[in-house]
Formats: C-alpha cells, structure tokens, sequence
C-alpha cells in the first residue's frame, strides 16, 4: 500500500546550539574512528504526545558542555587522519510543524520512507575541513499531536553504544538530573598497539588493505545494487526468543561454554538465510558480525567511554555443513568467534590500523566483512541491548523507533521492540526476491520454528 509522504511542512525554524564554550582542544580521532568513514548516522524517534522544542534546546544546552566534540568540526591530519577541532561552532536545532496527522509508524508500516523528512541532511563528502555541524537536531510537530525527534551524529566520533549514551544523558539532564562528562579522551587509546605480535602491522583478518580502484568500484557496485534492496521487520515475539536460547543450552549441556540471547538468535538467522541462498555445499557462508571492544579493554577504557570501539568478527562454516549443523553446534561456531575477541587480538589489529595511518594510508582500509557482502558473508548488527525506546523528554517514552535502511545486501539489524520483554524486531535488508520469501508461509514457518506454538 501506498502512504503520502511528509515532504509538506509549514516553513521551520533553525536556531544554532552551543555548549556555551570552548576548550579550545585539538581531539585526534583514534584509529577504530577512522574506520567508519564520515558518514553522518541518524536516529528517529515518534512521540504520541507533543515535546516541548523549546525545553529541549535548553537541556540540549546544558548537554553539550559534556561532549565538546559534538560542537566542534572535523578537520584533516598530515598523515590524513581525522581531528575534532572543539571550537564550539555549534549544531542546528530545526523545528518544524507537518500538515499531516501522526503515521501509524510500526511493523505494518515502516518509517524508512519519510525518515529524510525528520532530520537534517548531510554530505558525507562535505564534512572535513568544512563548517559542517557534526550533531543536528530537528523535531516535527505533527498535525493534531505528537512530535518526532530525528538526531543525527558522525559516525566518524562515536559509535552506537556512545550514541546513545549522549541521548540517555540528555534525557536525564532534561528531567533536572546532574551528570558527569563523559571520558572522550583518544589519548586513553594510545599505545593500544604496544605488544602486538610480531608482523601484525602487516596483515589483519578483519581489515584489508585494497587499491583506491577496487575501493571505488566496491562503493559503486553498493550504489548500483541498492535499488534491487528491500528493507523489511519481522518480530519474534519474546517466548520464541528465550525457547530459541533455552534450546541452544541445551545442546550444549556439560560443555560448559557460556552464550547468549545474541548468539542463538545470530546463528538462527544465520541458519535459516544459508537454507534460503541455498549454495553449493562447499561454498563457504560467513557471519560478519559487529563486536565492541569495551569488554575486552576494560583495563584500558573506563566506564562510558565516548567514541568508536567497535571491531567485527566473522565465523565461516562451508554452506552445506552450516545447514545440516544443529542450532547447538552454530551457536558454539559464534560464540568462539566472539570470545576471540580479547585484548592481544585488538592490540594486534591496532597494530595493522596505526601502521596503515602512519603510511598516510588509512583511506584505503576497509573491512572484510563489508568487501565480502556480495560473497557469502551475511552482516549482523545486535543492537538489541540498546535501550532505544527509554529516551524520554517529557512527552513519555517513543512508541516507534527507526534506522535508515542500509543499502548493503544480507545486512542484518536487530533492535529492541516497544513492549518491554524480550521480543526483537529484527530487520532485513536482502534482495527483493529474499524479502519476498521471508514473508511467505514456508520461510515464515523456518523463522518462528521456536516459538512454542509453533
């Protein structure tokens, strides 16, 4: 079916936010920042009830004294790495009223069609050495109540779990809490590289030294099959989600590994596309999956750290075993994976980074799991930990949340769900064909064959 889009508003207002001063700081961006690029990433929220703009850009206000670089601008190093030049130039804060009465935003209905409507644009290509606001804010009135918050930040400063730790701060500073800055010092970073096995600085199994011409074509051919992608949100409900766990345990009953709701729900949706693609036996099907680093440098980042830490794995198994292997046996597969994630493999993948930055090559770095999006490997993003749905500023918690769709084939976003259980919405992004199938009976009935009445 077919919606109206909300291209149509009654003209805005953007006033500048700033954090009221600068700390005149020159940040040098690590390199797991560099790894992002300069893209900017947007977060929306949909409110029922109407949120007041103008309380918002004074707890905003009082925010941004705690993240200097949100304020400050991106700026190009000798060796072609990236700064944050905190000189508090500020963001924009737009308000905006819609003629249209709130959409009935959920899994019947996806947002992704009008998500350009409720933030600000922004050229990836536009950012370094330009005076582009690396944090933008709008929020849209609807027609009759109800208010969407679109918030978008450089990817190139913070990941996710930063992200939304910025949005929770808010949140609180909004409600009269008092909070603390957080720790956002690239230098607690330095010398993460020292220790490194010997010859890491040349080689690393999750990052790939490629020349600028196959770096351009890999970017067209994503731009060329994006159109040929179809983003769709299926849930599975929160009985399902522990039975599927409950089952991986069980499995793996006396062999005392330790897993978790991500990697029985990872190595299920793993499971059923490898049984969808349906390749030759001996292809070989990969699960590149984004891993933070949080855990494994704990002794080296404190609580909260503001920035990229993130890395990806990626468990491979040849198609036909990856289909007959029982739902136990995946999950060991990924969760081995993770668990090899520990501080001498970042120091080693440190050292590979640091080295390609020092050689003024960084820009010609991409990771394997993206390189591989159209060779059997399957992206997964378990977000689902995130607490999305508690960013309240006054007008209650968001009924809906969205991300933009990614235009990367056999990418894989799950995210928590509006109801407060277990339950994931997990998101597809797959050619149409795929799309088509994971929606009829036969595959519907392969997705949910752990729920309990199934």
């Amino acid at each position: 079916m077919n919606f109206p889009t909300v291209a149509r508003r009654t003209p805005h207002h953007t006033v500048t936010v700033r954090g009221g001063g600068t700390t005149a700081e020159r940040v040098r961006l690590s390199v797991y920042d560099l790894m992002t690029g300069t893209f900017a990433t947007p977060r929306t929220f949909f409110y029922r009830h109407r949120l007041d703009a103008a309380a918002l850009r004074e707890s905003l206000a009082r925010t941004l004294p705690h993240y200097p670089l949100l304020t400050g601008r991106l700026v190009r190093d000798d060796d072609r790495g990236l700064s944050v030049v905190c000189d508090d130039a500020g963001i924009p804060f737009t308000e905006s009223h819609s003629d249209r009465p709130m959409p009935e935003y959920g899994l019947d209905r996806s947002a992704k069609p009008d998500l350009p409507a409720y933030r600000h644009k922004v050229s990836a290509f536009r950012v370094v050495g330009h005076d582009t606001p690396l944090l933008s804010v709008r929020v849209t009135h609807m027609r009759g109540g109800g208010s969407v918050l679109g918030v978008t930040i450089n990817h190139s400063i913070v990941d996710g779990s930063g992200y939304l730790d910025f949005l929770r701060h808010w949140s609180r500073v909004h409600h009269g809490g008092e909070q603390h800055a957080a720790p956002y010092a690239r230098t607690l970073l330095d010398g993460l590289a020292d220790g490194a096995a010997p010859g890491a600085e040349r080689h690393s199994a999750q990052y790939a030294l490629v020349s600028g011409r196959r770096k351009a074509g890999f970017i067209w051919r994503v731009n060329a099959r994006s159109r040929g992608v179809r983003t769709i949100t299926l849930r599975l409900a929160g009985d399902e989600v522990r039975a599927l766990k409950e089952h991986a345990r069980a499995g793996l009953a006396g062999s005392g590994l330790r897993i978790s709701t991500g990697d029985a729900l990872g190595a299920h949706l793993w499971k059923v596309l490898a049984e969808l693609r349906a390749r030759p036996g001996d292809s070989t099907e990969r699960l590149g999956m984004v891993v933070g680093l949080r855990s494994a440098l704990r002794a080296t980042l404190p609580d909260g750290y503001w920035g990229n830490a993130v890395t990806n794995v990626t468990p491979a198994l040849p198609a036909g075993e990856l289909r007959a292997a029982s739902l136990a046996d995946t999950v060991a597969v990924v969760r081995e994976a993770v668990n090899g994630v520990t501080s001498e493999r970042v120091r080693d993948e440190a050292a590979f980074l640091e080295a390609q930055r020092r050689a003024r090559r960084t820009h010609l770095v991409l990771s394997r799991m993206a390189l591989d999006a159209f060779e059997g490997t399957v992206a997964l993003n378990n977000v689902s930990r995130l607490p999305v749905y508690d960013i309240d500023f006054g007008a209650g918690r968001p009924f809906w949340f969205e991300f933009p769709a990614n235009p990367v084939p056999w990418s894989l976003l799950i995210t928590p769900t509006p109801v407060d259980d277990d339950s994931r919405d997990v998101h597809f992004s797959v050619p149409r064909k795929v799309a088509e199938a994971l929606t009829a009976p036969e595959w519907t009935k392969r997705l949910h064959a752990y729920a309990p009445d199934a």
